[in-house]
């Protein structure tokens, strides 16, 4: 909170509240313009332009659906480990446009697409390898954009405000904006692919995600930043790594042998589980892994009795998170 008046007092601008509105839900109607736009209409893009076999396109379809709904878990782990939300979403902006261009490119330019069927004819030139590195360069730059800046520039907004009640009223426009650009894509931008040409219909999809980039610099000055707090993903790594560093060591049953600290504060003192008892390792403390103020030297070598415990309640939910998955 201390850092947030630093940024408000240290600027004659204003800084957070309704004045970053515009400019956040501004972006965030952009890039989902730009990106439901193209992704919408995949598979009929893809049969119809690259002569893809129609189970072949609805593959390709699934994956770059998926990646946009996997590549947030990334933005959102960087974000909050190393670059912060503006950064993550800024760059994922300017990839995904560069993805978008690439994709607009390949039915603008003759060469690289591959020529198109006759009417009625089974008989249709497939994509060179040079075709499809195009086309796979463009739509993973796309995927990975728009999934970049879904959520980030989401937690962005909501950073902008202290009171509960703004952030709420913030998620509810926010959403009330995804949805209504994602309408729009799935019919207006669809039908101009469809019923006038796929040049126009790409072209006003990086046109919107261009809007969108230029919104969201546009708010520079007027944003709060918070700075990156670590992400849970990252504690989750740190038990991995430290348990595999101490593998050989001998596990003791004193409590007074493990760490409880975190930032130089004591946690509840628990007893470590018996339960994947081998995880332990990462909070047994060894040899120059505490400071002598009892803080952690060593990172990446120890962690606390909690973090080794979260991370097994994780394992012990995964069975069921993955029968809901595959459900």
């Amino acid at each position: 909170m201390e850092g947030r008046e630093a940024q408000r007092s240290s600027s004659g601008t204003k800084r957070g509240g309704w004045i970053t509105f515009p400019f956040i839900t501004g972006a965030a109607a952009g890039f989902t313009l730009g990106g439901v736009g193209w992704l919408a209409n995949l598979i009929v893009f893809l049969i119809q332009v690259f002569n893809v076999k129609s189970i072949n396109a609805a593959q390709i379809y699934n994956i770059a659906n998926g990646s946009t709904n996997f590549f947030p878990i990334i933005g959102a782990i960087v974000a909050d480990s190393f670059l912060g939300s503006f950064a993550v979403a800024a760059i994922s902006a300017s990839i995904s446009l560069l993805g978008i261009i690439l994709i607009t490119l390949t039915v603008i330019l003759e060469p690289l697409r591959p020529q198109s069927c006759n009417n009625g004819s089974s008989l249709c030139t497939p994509p060179s390898n040079v075709q499809y590195a195009v086309l796979y360069t463009g739509l993973a730059m796309a995927s990975f954009g728009l999934g970049g800046t879904r959520f980030t520039i989401a937690t962005m907004g909501a950073n902008q405000f202290d009171k509960p009640k703004d952030r709420e009223i913030f998620f509810n426009w926010y959403f009330f904006t995804f949805y209504f650009a994602s309408a729009v894509s799935n019919t207006a931008i669809v039908y101009i692919e469809d019923n006038v040409s796929w040049r126009v219909g790409f072209g006003i999809c990086a046109i919107t995600n261009f809007i969108g980039l230029a919104f969201l610099l546009l708010g520079n000055r007027f944003y709060l930043y918070d700075k990156p707090q670590g992400s849970p993903f990252t504690s989750i790594v740190r038990v991995i790594v430290a348990t595999i560093q101490k593998w050989k060591i001998k596990l003791s049953s004193n409590i007074e042998d493990y760490y409880y600290k975190h930032d130089g504060i004591t946690e509840t003192v628990t007893i470590p589980k018996m339960s994947f008892r081998f995880l332990n390792r990462a909070a047994f403390k060894t040899e120059g892994d505490v400071g002598s103020d009892g803080s952690i030297a060593k990172p990446w070598r120890i962690c606390t009795i909690q973090q080794v415990e979260d991370l097994k309640t994780l394992i012990r939910i995964f069975p069921l998170w993955l029968s809901e998955a595959n459900s």
